[in-house]
């Protein structure tokens, strides 16, 4: 993603079942909220998917993020002070015309700014790393995993081993068209009391894998899953393994379609 120094996940659960509940909650998100963020100058570009019940039965969560629902992430160009301070204002903006982000049952697991690490495009992409989120896809694979020390030689040598060995392996499976990753810079805490995770975690210790998909997501991630846990019986007993936070498949959302 050329010029952009900085992306925004947010991972939501709704403490309520009922179709209805997830009906509204994507209505505003796909009609009002997204459409808001996209129009600003600053967002490169901005996705959003779903974490059904079939990926969730592909899916490993610890207690906090086991109830996630939807994940978004965006993507911000430089210069990145003003256009983040932009798109915060333009949610306190949002909350004051009565249009969200507080929304009744609509529990957010992490809101944190991360740093894009390094784009991967598999072969069969034909495209530039910088492409591929901008490439339909028919959902992610998505593993955030937490380093007790995220400046140690350890963590470094897990680094070095997911970039030279996981990650070009991942890239081969069929279905798997890119990959991305991310590390923590800061947990966001924009004054309207969204924050409910992790605001302790210091810069680094979380780190996020994305795999962007050409096939059906949970079938994929059984693969991914399959080569994953290969490659980590190989893997340098020196390097730290991480605490795996989530490891989930998720899948597009197509709107109306999938309300």
């Amino acid at each position: 993603m050329r010029g952009c120094s900085l992306t925004f996940f947010s991972f939501v659960a709704l403490d309520t079942p009922e179709p209805e509940s997830h009906r509204r909650y994507n209505e505003w998100h796909q009609l009002d909220h997204r459409p808001e963020n996209l129009a600003l100058p600053g967002v490169a570009w901005g996705d959003r998917w779903a974490r059904t019940a079939g990926c969730r039965a592909g899916s490993i969560a610890d207690p906090d993020q086991a109830g996630t629902d939807y994940v978004a992430m965006y993507w911000f160009r430089n210069p990145i002070h003003q256009v983040v301070h932009e798109w915060e204002q333009l949610g306190v903006d949002s909350f004051e015309w009565g249009r969200g982000p507080i929304i009744p049952d609509v529990r957010r697991t992490l809101l944190a700014f991360f740093r894009p690490v390094k784009g991967y495009a598999a072969a069969s992409s034909l495209v530039s790393p910088a492409v591929i989120p901008y490439r339909p896809n028919r959902g992610l694979h998505l593993t955030m995993t937490r380093f007790a020390n995220p400046l140690g030689a350890d963590t470094h040598e897990n680094h070095r081993w997911e970039d030279r060995i996981l990650i070009p392996e991942l890239l081969g499976i069929p279905g798997v068209a890119g990959a991305w990753t991310f590390s923590l810079d800061r947990h966001q805490d924009d004054g309207l009391g969204l924050r409910r995770f992790g605001a302790a975690d210091s810069r680094g210790a979380l780190r996020i894998r994305v795999l962007y998909l050409d096939d059906d997501p949970v079938a994929t991630a059984r693969r991914v899953r399959d080569h994953s846990e290969a490659a980590e019986a190989k893997q340098s007993a020196s390097a730290a393994s991480g605490e795996v936070v989530i490891s989930t498949p998720l899948q597009t959302i197509i709107p109306w379609q999938d309300w």
